[in-house]
């Protein structure tokens, strides 16, 4: 049984998880947002019509927390990670938003930072920070007392590569940029680059705040599907280019930049298997 949540004093954060047949790593996602140093006021788990166990799961978890700490909001129909974040966008009641993937964790000191950062920034929209793979190291180190070093995001750095991960991400909810409908592949890349082409701040914070369990791509799950992973990134370029926000002459680039760096996580992603064979 977690340990009780004091929750007098928590952020006006909203935290929005979609999940999709996640039982097996949820909990672990909780646990890392609870040991915040400061809480959020409410954790929205957006069920993307699971067909396992996975809402069972879910409510298991609200009832283990303080009541209403933890909404489990359940779709009708499975719509993709986007149309789920979308869902927890409209149903959240605090004033900023941030985003954790169910299979992700933090840092105890995110929240605090994170948070501060913005509040003493109101002409920043959107803020992200760096993800590493999960050290215990890492996870007892006390950032605090660091200086945070932060970079402006540009379009042009958005078109080059996504500047940070979802988990990583936290902006103002008055934001009213939306997920694509249609987009299960690379729509956090799309998301972001539509909030940089409307003129919104974003900026990164160099410190590393989020823990991802396994490598960025090469592996099971939603990263190992890189093909399909190249195709929607070819189709947000062409996209932009249609909508004229880039020209034409750039989507050509763009996309034979894009073209390499999939042949190159292809081939790493080839010997990962290879070396997982033998060993």
């Amino acid at each position: 049984m977690p340990q009780p949540l004091m929750l007098n004093s928590a952020l006006p954060i909203s935290v929005v998880i979609p999940c999709y047949r996640c039982g097996k790593t949820i909990r672990r996602a909780i646990e890392s947002i609870a040991q915040q140093t400061a809480l959020p006021s409410e954790v929205l788990l957006v069920d993307d019509f699971s067909n396992d166990d996975t809402v069972t799961q879910l409510q298991r978890l609200a009832h283990d927390y303080p009541p209403d700490w933890i909404r489990v909001i359940n779709l009708s129909k499975n719509v993709g990670p986007g149309v789920a974040r979308n869902e927890g966008m409209r149903q959240a009641t605090q004033d900023y938003i941030a985003f954790l993937d169910s299979d992700d964790a933090w840092h105890p000191l995110k929240l605090c930072i994170q948070y501060n950062w913005m509040r003493t920034h109101p002409d920043v929209m959107l803020t992200g920070h760096l993800s590493i793979r999960y050290s215990q190291l890492i996870q007892e180190t006390d950032f605090s007392a660091k200086e945070i070093l932060e970079k402006p995001i540009s379009p042009s750095r958005l078109l080059l590569s996504n500047a940070f991960s979802c988990r990583s991400m936290m902006f103002r909810r008055e934001l009213p940029v939306l997920f694509d409908l249609h987009k299960r592949y690379m729509e956090d890349q799309w998301w972001l680059m539509q909030i940089a082409f409307a003129g919104y701040t974003i900026t990164e914070l160099k410190i590393p705040l989020a823990f991802t369990f396994k490598a960025d791509y090469g592996e099971e799950g939603l990263s190992s599907r890189l093909w399909l992973m190249e195709k929607s990134e070819l189709e947000n370029y062409y996209q932009l280019g249609e909508t004229g926000k880039i020209s034409r002459g750039w989507v050509a680039v763009l996309w034979v930049y894009s073209l390499l760096k999939h042949i190159k996580r292809m081939l790493v992603s080839q010997a990962r298997h290879l070396l997982s064979a033998i060993q």
